[in-house]
């Protein structure tokens, strides 16, 4: 079983190149850039970014620690005012819990508010964590959390494997059992696709396509 699954994936490699570049080529006309949207992802005189450009990484963070198991419809306004309340990582780290927590009022999943505003204090003192390891040191990091800061906010080649993802890899590879069983596959998949010239724009062209085509239900397969 496990010959079989690396053949498949040597097979499935060989196509990546060629994926990739058909996904952001849709991407450049179908996603969804715009600042309205996703304001963390562009630069501060409204441009989405050149591959050497960087984005603040603390509002990166925030929006992809609010994004988790939360639609991005939903974050857009929570994530505005939380910006305004705490522009810097001194205004977050300087406030009180309650504080904190009143600003994620209405949010869910609470103790994500509460680890925002541990790692706040643990990386004031230093300089923003630039690889894997030190953003998965931090409270409420994890791998995929940590892939979409580094690529957004510097343009790391660094995969992502939220929900959306996940579903698109495993229709695209017509994978026979749900994908929260193969997490190690698909994060192997991932990487195989993952454009390492331009992986901001790769991931969130991943994401846009599971948000907007291949949806949990009705996917229009045919615009695929």
């Amino acid at each position: 079983m496990g010959q079989q699954r690396s053949a498949e994936h040597r097979d499935f490699s060989a196509l990546a190149p060629e994926l990739s570049q058909s996904l952001l080529a849709w991407w450049e006309v179908h996603g969804r850039k715009d600042p309205a949207l996703k304001p963390w992802m562009f630069t501060k005189d409204g441009r989405w970014p050149e591959p050497h450009e960087h984005l603040n990484v603390l509002e990166c963070w925030i929006a992809e620690v609010m994004l988790q198991q939360t639609q991005l419809s939903v974050v857009l306004p929570y994530w505005q005012r939380w910006m305004e309340a705490f522009p810097s990582l001194e205004a977050l780290a300087a406030a009180s819990l309650q504080q904190v927590r009143l600003q994620w009022q209405g949010l869910g999943y609470y103790s994500r508010a509460r680890r925002l505003h541990e790692a706040a204090q643990m990386v004031l003192d230093q300089s923003w964590p630039r690889d894997l390891e030190g953003w998965l040191a931090l409270p409420g990091i994890g791998r995929t959390t940590a892939g979409g800061i580094l690529s957004s906010a510097f343009n790391a080649a660094e995969p992502i494997l939220d929900g959306n993802v996940r579903r698109v890899l495993a229709r695209l590879k017509a994978h026979p059992s749900p994908p929260a069983r193969d997490q190690a596959l698909f994060w192997q998949v991932s990487e195989a696709l993952l454009d390492r010239r331009r992986p901001r724009d790769f991931n969130q062209a991943l994401m846009d396509l599971g948000a907007t085509v291949c949806t949990p239900r009705h996917p229009n397969c045919r615009c695929c």
